[in-house]
């Protein structure tokens, strides 16, 4: 039978969705214990937009239905996102402007306004200037 700690205490450990096995298996353990069973351990799941789909289907079904509960976390605005690019901007030590205002709504569009797909299309449109820059920079 699964038993809390003896200092009584629930720890709680976080898991990225490259790591919906591992917190299967750990949540097993609970059920080892009975119906009624507590577990010493609480766990937080964390992952981009397309995980709820993943734990939905194929053997991560029976971890869906262990999930207590959910927030989906939306999309930033396109204030938010515009301001979240001059933000990294300037840590990266830039103080010009980047992005214009347009490049800024495209991105946004496109993204969603997920950080991670805001963050993927930034990097590719600095790249690809840098790219045409290098090119034209040849060609001239």
């Amino acid at each position: 039978m699964a038993q809390r700690s003896p200092d009584r205490k629930t720890y709680l450990f976080a898991f990225i969705d490259a790591q919906l096995e591992a917190l299967r298996m750990l949540t097993n353990h609970r059920q080892m214990g009975g119906m009624y069973s507590t577990s010493p351990f609480a766990a937080l799941l964390v992952g981009q937009p397309t995980l709820r789909r993943m734990i939905k289907h194929g053997m991560l079904a029976a971890l869906d239905q262990r999930i207590a509960l959910r927030y989906a976390m939306p999309g930033m605005s396109a204030t938010e996102t515009c301001s979240y690019l001059k933000h990294h901007v300037a840590l990266a030590g830039r103080v010009d402007t980047l992005f214009s205002d347009d490049a800024a709504a495209s991105i946004h569009t496109s993204s969603r306004g997920y950080p991670r797909a805001v963050n993927n299309l930034a990097l590719t449109a600095l790249t690809a200037l840098t790219a045409l820059t290098a090119l034209t920079a040849l060609t001239a």
